[in-house]
């Protein structure tokens, strides 16, 4: 009887290891580029959204939410009406909504970041940036998301803006433009501080007064001398200002500058701080 060779038989036919010189000289393949590297970790946090989709709970809950309890809470008793109400409201409750939804950038990063995550990507030859960058640019999808949540809803209630497509589009450009330097902020938090839960707590205590103390429900006129002083202040009143009258058609050259400075600003302070402290971390 014929044997045949097996793999753990000495004549087995085995094939030759490679000597380590020839697997040196392998050309490596090329070091992606700074933007190849940000549509990768972009794409991975669309893939999360993908096979967890409760994730968008918030996201799609809080803008219908918002939208119908304030238009019929206050719709009548501020406006007289909530079709009159509805064409002031929309706009402040799609800036509210797509604002809200910022926190969950630093929660998502903390929560990696404590898995070890990001340990791993420090280790890859890829734009240092990147898996930061990257993760912003990913949850641009949550707020078109619920920017288009809010104006759909709105639409169906009896919304009509006077700046027609063009104008809801660059109403909703700004309030994308303003949530991704926000972001910002809160992927700093994500960074210094140690929980989700502790981001979380700050975030609500940051953007609820930002939010509700604004020109989003009620006219600043109608308010004392101190918190109108605080109101027209607010970075957030601006959006919600320039969003109107660009949704009305009206909106000038001034309003939007500011939105769009107030916004390179809040980026030029906030992303050295959060590349500082995720360098630090490594």
């Amino acid at each position: 009887m014929t044997l045949t060779p097996t793999a753990d038989t000495p004549n087995a036919t085995q094939p030759a290891p490679r000597p380590l010189a020839t697997i040196l000289a392998a050309q490596r393949p090329p070091r992606p580029t700074a933007w190849a590297a940000c549509r990768v970790f972009a794409w991975r946090a669309l893939l999360k959204i993908r096979h967890v989709p409760e994730q968008l709970s918030d996201v799609i809950a809080v803008p219908i939410i918002f939208t119908l309890l304030f238009t019929y809470l206050f719709g009548g008793a501020l406006a007289g009406s909530t079709h009159r109400y509805l064409q002031t409201l929309l706009p402040g409750t799609l800036v509210m909504a797509v604002l809200l939804a910022t926190m969950y950038t630093g929660i998502n990063l903390n929560t990696d970041h404590a898995a070890g995550v990001y340990d791993r990507f420090r280790t890859l030859p890829i734009w240092r940036p990147a898996p930061i960058i990257g993760a912003l640019l990913g949850d641009t999808a949550r707020y078109l998301l619920a920017s288009a949540l809010v104006v759909g809803l709105g639409l169906a209630l009896g919304f009509r803006p006077h700046g027609g497509a063009v104008g809801v589009g660059i109403g909703v450009a700004l309030v994308v433009a303003f949530a991704l330097a926000l972001s910002w902020v809160f992927c700093w938090l994500g960074l210094v501080l140690r929980t989700p839960n502790a981001v979380t707590n700050l975030a609500f205590l940051v953007l609820f007064p930002l939010t509700m103390a604004s020109n989003t429900f009620v006219d600043p006129h109608t308010l004392p001398g101190w918190l109108r002083a605080f109101v027209d202040a607010n970075p957030v009143s601006h959006l919600v200002a320039a969003t109107r009258e660009a949704m009305a058609g009206t909106a000038s050259g001034t309003q939007v500058g500011a939105v769009l400075l107030t916004a390179l600003a809040t980026i030029a302070v906030f992303a050295p701080l959060t590349m500082h402290a995720y360098n630090r971390k490594s």
